[in-house]
């Protein structure tokens, strides 16, 4: 009865662990829906997708976690099994979209990102089209960044009127006519600096996923147990 219980307890902590990385894939989802929405004009649509992609990832996985942790507490080998077989699904999928992305398309990807977001920040700072404006000062207000590739940009930006200036979201302290003084201003381009808040965030997921798929192995393991357990308890009773 008590090695019962320990495989119990086990798998409601690792498939609690589970639920909660469920839950943070759809709060960095919705958190970088938005982000990634104010990055549409540098990045293009594709980061929007992915983080719809958590979202989804995230309600499957506590919808998974839920059916788990009641077969768990009604002692149901069917529900566990069903759980147990989408768990296996779900690592497998995991290896086998991971293992195609980096093998197959992660340079190629990166490399297409790169020269977007440089081609699309340039041309966004060199029109500086009034549909587009809102969005760039928000982003360098954002990344405390100025420009394109750094700040004398503005100075040939054809949508700028003040060529000896750049916009007041430039700014370290952002305050009315700041933009004048070059002593105020963020000097470096907000090309890079859009790439380095992409990485951070992709580390970040990263790590969220390989400790999804770290507790979906333990989750499996001793789901297994557990449904042996049950099984083993229920032929007891009946004897």
């Amino acid at each position: 009865m008590c090695k019962f219980c320990s495989f119990k307890c086990l798998f409601v902590f690792f498939n609690t662990l589970f639920l909660i990385s469920g839950i943070a894939l759809m709060v960095i989802g919705v958190l970088q829906h938005s982000t990634y929405s104010q990055f549409g004009n540098f990045t293009g649509s594709s980061l929007s997708k992915i983080s719809i992609v958590l979202i989804v990832v995230g309600v499957s996985i506590v919808l998974v976690s839920l059916l788990g942790h009641i077969g768990a507490f009604m002692e149901n080998t069917s529900m566990l099994g069903s759980f147990i077989c989408i768990l296996i699904v779900i690592l497998l999928l995991e290896l086998l979209t991971g293992g195609a992305f980096y093998i197959l398309h992660s340079r190629t990807a990166l490399l297409k990102m790169n020269s977007d977001i440089n081609t699309k920040t340039r041309e966004a700072i060199y029109k500086y089209d009034p549909e587009n404006r809102d969005p760039v000062n928000r982003i360098q207000e954002k990344l405390s960044c100025c420009g394109a590739d750094t700040y004398t940009d503005w100075y040939r930006s054809g949508g700028w009127a003040k060529q000896d200036a750049v916009p007041d979201s430039c700014c370290v302290v952002k305050k009315p006519g700041c933009g004048q003084q070059k002593e105020e201003i963020n000097k470096k381009g907000c090309s890079m600096a859009i790439k380095l808040f992409l990485l951070k965030n992709i580390v970040w997921v990263g790590a969220v996923c390989i400790g999804l798929g770290i507790t979906a192995v333990f989750g499996v393991l001793v789901g297994i147990c557990l449904c042996l357990n049950i099984k083993r308890k229920n032929y007891q009773n009946l004897d």
